[in-house]
């Protein structure tokens, strides 16, 4: 469906009716079902393929709805909240009953975001209107694999797991790439546990930030996760049969399939997923990544990257 009223409308229905939808942010698509909801949260589990101790990240339309999910709220969470949301940040804090077992993965802890497209926040605030708290949606993939960046490549990987009457919502490319930077806040000081757009330098302009290993299990921090079909090779020479994703002023050898040439560190994150997939659908030996250098956003590509190149 296009991003429509009625689509909305429809997308909201269906999740206070219990389906499944899904939707766009700036980071990545995500599939939604309503976070009360025991049997629709089973069921967004099933279809994912995601094991159910994994938690997944509680989507709502205002930060009054907070209080909802969360307790004992530091203020330097609240400073985050003001300076970054909407967008691409997700919170870790702890936990009120609302937020049940099968959304936290049975830890005291939830995440919580407010995205920042404007898809997203219409059919959140609708959902709110009919009586919902909030959308559970981890990225519409199956678990383990590429989160999809455009609505054709939800369909891709879901549309044979998803039921009739199931939504999708095609609002085009998401503007970011990959998934929102997750924020430990359940102690004295923030603690970045997984790399995105929000980068570190950013958060620590607004409060100091915790350097020690955070123990919570999050979305997207496995140790192989964004991973296509096809073997990723980091820094090596790629060679024909392969295809290649690196920085445009990066020639591609002969016979090498480019997949990508982003002319910056913002385009390469937005092309990142989509050249993966592209990878897989042409069928190459293997997809030949080089990353990109230097901090902040760059820091969260080679992140992703690294994931995706761990080999079993």
């Amino acid at each position: 469906s296009p991003p429509n009223s009625s689509s909305i409308s429809l997308g909201a229905m269906w999740l206070k009716n219990g389906g499944l939808v899904a939707f766009p942010t700036e980071t990545v698509y995500g599939i939604g079902a309503v976070a009360g909801n025991r049997e629709a949260i089973d069921r967004l589990y099933s279809v994912k393929g995601r094991p159910n101790s994994h938690p997944v990240i509680v989507h709502i339309a205002e930060q009054q709805l907070v209080e909802y999910w969360a307790k004992e709220i530091p203020d330097y969470a609240r400073s985050l909240m003001k300076e970054f949301w909407p967008g691409p940040m997700t919170l870790i804090l702890r936990r009120t009953s609302h937020a049940a077992n099968w959304i936290t993965g049975g830890q005291d802890f939830v995440g919580l975001r407010i995205p920042s497209h404007p898809v997203a926040l219409a059919l959140l605030s609708e959902l709110h209107k009919l009586g919902g708290r909030g959308v559970a949606a981890p990225s519409a993939n199956r678990f383990g694999g590429v989160s999809p960046t455009s609505a054709q490549a939800v369909i891709e990987e879901l549309g044979s797991f998803l039921s009739p009457g199931d939504v999708v919502i095609d609002g085009g490319d998401c503007e970011v790439g990959i998934e929102s930077t997750i924020v430990d806040c359940t102690n004295d000081a923030p603690k970045v546990i997984r790399k995105g757009a929000i980068t570190a330098e950013m958060i620590s302009k607004v409060v100091a930030i915790n350097e020690d290993e955070s123990g919570i299990r999050a979305s997207g921090t496995l140790p192989r996760h964004y991973s296509p079909r096809t073997t990723v090779i980091v820094n090596r020479e790629a060679r024909a049969g392969d295809g290649l994703l690196a920085l445009a002023s990066i020639s591609t050898p002969v016979g090498v399939q480019r997949l990508a040439s982003p002319s910056n560190i913002d385009e390469y994150a937005h092309d990142l997923y989509r050249a993966f997939r592209l990878g897989d659908s042409l069928q190459v030996s293997r997809i030949v990544v080089i990353p990109p250098e230097g901090e902040g956003l760059a820091s969260a590509i080679r992140d992703r990257i690294m994931r995706a190149a761990l080999h079993d």
